[in-house]
């Protein structure tokens, strides 16, 4: 997940997200914030997705699980920031949401399938 996002987030949607911003951004990320989130986020993903695709040997129910895992976090992120951050653009809460429904359910569905592809070795 953390390869996958700092595509997006330092590649693909850059230039979105800085316009999008403006100066709400960062100049630069704060590198300790970042690495909490990359290591709770993935433990959570495990927790509600993965592991419930991988108990019912089914990687599509981990991708749906991680989905709506993304869907979930990433609203309440986003929403709360339209609710309370003046200036706040609706358009970068939309599409950062779909992103982590995205991210979130790939991310789980891989895991899922490493992990049945591992125990039928």
């Amino acid at each position: 997940m953390v390869a996958i996002d700092l595509l997006w987030l330092g590649v693909i949607a850059k230039d979105l997200y800085r316009e999008s911003m403006g100066n709400l951004m960062s100049p630069s990320p704060r590198i300790g914030a970042a690495t909490l989130f990359y290591l709770m986020y993935p433990v959570g993903l495990v927790i509600f997705a993965v592991m419930p695709g991988v108990n019912a040997d089914s990687v599509m129910r981990a991708a749906v699980m991680g989905a709506l895992f993304g869907l979930f976090a990433y609203s309440t992120y986003d929403l709360t920031n339209l609710a309370v951050v003046r200036d706040w653009p609706l358009k970068l809460s939309v599409i950062d949401i779909a992103w982590g429904t995205l991210v979130s359910g790939v991310s789980a569905a891989a895991g899922a399938a490493a992990v049945l592809w591992y125990a039928s070795r």
